[in-house]
């Protein structure tokens, strides 16, 4: 049973930065694609950056050059450092293992697929 644990969350002012972590257990092999999302009150749940067992990358156009996702393949641990936060990136912030096994790894296919939850980590950007 696969499980994702995130850490990392908290409340920050605008411009700061904070790290988010994702342990992931259960597998038996490395997982393709991993990914974090995020959920605004009221809003939609959001595909924030994905990144595939090459470590290829892809973000969401709101968080590009602020946000760096990275993954540890040797303890499947997944990263998200995030850098001049501002108040629209209040969230909650949730790690995501997609069952794709090969081909696109992006928000877009991770959200159409089949995947695992974290519990996700509240993040809270004051201006």
């Amino acid at each position: 049973q696969v499980q994702l644990v995130e850490s990392g969350g908290g409340s920050v002012q605008a411009g700061g930065s904070l790290r988010l972590s994702c342990a992931a257990s259960g597998y038996t092999y490395s997982p393709y694609c991993m990914a974090w999302f995020r959920q605004a009150p009221g809003k939609e749940r959001e595909g924030v950056a994905t990144i595939n067992r090459y470590h290829n990358t892809v973000y969401a156009d709101s968080v590009e050059g602020r946000f760096t996702i990275s993954i540890d393949n040797a303890d499947n641990t997944l990263y998200l450092q995030m850098n001049s936060l501002k108040p629209e990136d209040t969230a909650m912030y949730y790690c995501v293992a997609s069952r794709i096994r090969g081909g696109t790894c992006s928000p877009q296919s991770v959200r159409s697929s089949s995947k695992y939850w974290g519990q996700g980590t509240q993040v809270t950007v004051s201006s």
